[in-house]
C-alpha cells in the first residue's frame, strides 16, 4: 500500500509519500508545496497544481490528511480551513481512499505522546524511516500523518477481514 500523507497549509503544505508492507514502512518521497500568487484564489490554485503533480508522480492508493484545529485567530483558521479543502479535493479528484486523523493523534501513534513536539515527531520519523532526509518540518509532518495512517489502516482491514469471516 502505499500511502500519501498531506500536513494542510496555507503557505506551506507538507507532503510524505511511504510504501507499507505489512508493519515494514519504507520512504518514497517528501516534500513542501508553497503557495505563490497575490490573493487567496492564486494561492489556492497553486496549491492544488503542485499537490495534483505529487499525486501523478508517485501514484498513491491512500491519503491522509490532519484535521484542522481551530485556535484563536477566526481569519486564520478559515484560511487553513480552505488549504485543507485542497488537501482534501487532490487526493478524491484522483479516487484515493482518505483518512484523517487528529493531531494527538497522530503524535500518539508516532511519538507514543498526543502532545509531543515538532522536533519529536520529526525525530521518531527519522527513526521509523532510517536515511529518510526531510525537506522541513511540514514534511516531517507529513510523513507522520501517511506513518498513523499506515497504522490505523492495516487495523482496520484485520477488522474487514475478521468482520467477512465471521459472516461467512
Amino acid at each position: 500500500m502505499r500511502v500519501l500523507g498531506i500536513d494542510p497549509g496555507l503557505r506551506n503544505m507538507g507532503w510524505g509519500v511511504i510504501d507499507v508492507d505489512g508493519s515494514r514502512l519504507s520512504h518514497v518521497a517528501n516534500g513542501i508545496c508553497h503557495s505563490v500568487g497575490s490573493d487567496l484564489a492564486a494561492r489556492l490554485l497553486s496549491l492544488h497544481d503542485q499537490l495534483t503533480d505529487v499525486v501523478a508522480r508517485f501514484a498513491p492508493e491512500h491519503a491522509a490528511i490532519e484535521q484542522t484545529f481551530v485556535n484563536k485567530d477566526g481569519a486564520g483558521t478559515l484560511k487553513l480551513g480552505q488549504a485543507r479543502g485542497i488537501a482534501l479535493l487532490v487526493p478524491a479528484q484522483a479516487g484515493l481512499q482518505i483518512g484523517e486523523y487528529a493531531p494527538n493523534k497522530v503524535k500518539k501513534t508516532v511519538v507514543g505522546v498526543g502532545h509531543a513536539e515538532k522536533h519529536q515527531v520529526e525525530h521518531m520519523v527519522k527513526l521509523q524511516l532510517p536515511g529518510v532526509v526531510i525537506e522541513g518540518p511540514d514534511a516531517a509532518d507529513a510523513l507522520a500523518i501517511a506513518m498513523c495512517h499506515a497504522h490505523y489502516a492495516k487495523a482496520g482491514a484485520a477488522y474487514d477481514a475478521a468482520l467477512k469471516r465471521a459472516s461467512a
